[in-house]
């Protein structure tokens, strides 16, 4: 059991590291953000949409933000009128496409390709370039956010509904290297399920188990902390930053982010850890009478977290068909728990009933 304890705290420290430096990376990235006017009915403006802006996105990637504005429609033509005003754009320069980032203003499809990339590069170079202000943007941008977030939800709905048509083997093809890393940690925690299940009954099972119950505080406190962001994540349906490992989105935006349709699983895997610390707590500062209740309770809950974790760690390569790295992160860290309180457990006079018998 100890070198299973062991494997598991390697398999936390790797994943945590995973999650730490993709937290890390896109918090420090500059990002430059423009908004460009444009009309469906200009030539210009499809060149600069259709050729122009496709392979600056290939080259600097979510480093540039470029919010369209479509003049055609009254809310936009309202917008570019505000936009002009507030800029005070000469009437020589009016018309589309023009392109708005920082103090500069680039109109028509030779000036944007000619400027625009000198001046990501410059923006890039100085931190960033936030979005420009003028009467309208942010509301029309809150609005545009919506509606995508809207149609996201559409999409998912049909990608989960053509995904019932896929074969097991298709559904884990499609998140190969997170769906392997989520079937080892699936038969890792079944593996110390089925060993504690297994030896239990051994008089010698886990004798003279170190004090390893300062464990309990720390892993839970982490617990709390991966259940918590999964639940920001779910109730304000964000893309979490996730690692090199996995598709977290896929797994966040899925029905399986909710138990019984409305309760998000990183609310529940709080309540969780909350209980295993109590626990804990009233173990160590509790009477005689309550510790004894307590060993029970921490050993019963992680217990339960433990078989919960198995089966949302199970559904993600072969029903889902992609992996949530912090889902992972907290399957590692309840099954570090439940070791820890079953050697806990061990040293409870319920325990010695039980085995005397």
């Amino acid at each position: 059991m100890k070198y299973a304890l062991k494997a598991l705290l390697i398999c936390l420290l790797v994943l945590i590291s995973f999650n730490t430096m993709a937290s890390v990376s896109h918090a420090q990235e500059p990002v430059v953000r423009a908004v460009l006017f444009y009309s469906t009915n200009c030539p210009h403006c499809l060149e600069v949409i259709n050729e122009v802006l496709p392979a600056l996105d290939k080259q600097y990637g979510t480093q540039l933000q470029i919010f369209g504005i479509n003049t055609s429609t009254g809310e936009g033509s309202r917008l570019y009128e505000a936009a002009v005003k507030a800029f005070e754009i000469p009437e020589e320069k009016l018309g589309v496409p023009t392109l708005i980032v920082d103090d500069h203003i680039l109109v028509g499809s030779n000036q944007i390709p000619e400027q625009l990339p000198t001046i990501v590069e410059e923006g890039l170079a100085s931190g960033g370039i936030d979005w420009p202000y003028f009467p309208g943007l942010e509301e029309e941008m809150e609005a545009a956010e919506q509606r995508a977030q809207e149609s996201e939800e559409e999409e998912t709905e049909n990608g989960f509904e053509n995904k019932e048509d896929q074969t097991v083997l298709e559904r884990f093809k499609s998140d190969l290297l997170g769906n392997i890393v989520s079937t080892i940690v699936l038969l890792g925690m079944i593996g110390v399920v089925l060993m504690v299940g297994i030896t239990y009954h051994q008089k010698n099972f886990l004798s003279n188990p170190p004090d390893q119950s300062w464990l309990i505080p720390v892993i839970s406190l982490l617990g709390i902390a991966v259940a918590s962001y999964l639940s920001y994540v779910e109730i304000t349906r964000t893309d979490a930053v996730c690692g090199p490992v996995g598709h977290c989105n896929t797994v966040q935006q899925s029905p399986y982010a909710f138990l019984f349709g409305f309760l998000p699983v990183g609310v529940v895997g709080i309540a969780g850890y909350l209980a295993i610390a109590a626990a804990w707590l009233v173990l160590k500062i509790g009477s005689p009478t309550w510790k004894e209740t307590a060993k029970i309770a921490l050993w019963g809950f992680s217990l339960i977290g433990v078989l919960f974790s198995i089966y949302l760690t199970f559904l993600e390569p072969f029903v889902i068909g992609a992996s949530c790295s912090w889902c992972l992160s907290s399957a590692v860290l309840i099954t570090i728990l439940f070791i820890v309180a079953t050697r806990e457990f061990k040293t409870s006079a319920a325990y010695h009933r039980h085995i005397s018998k």
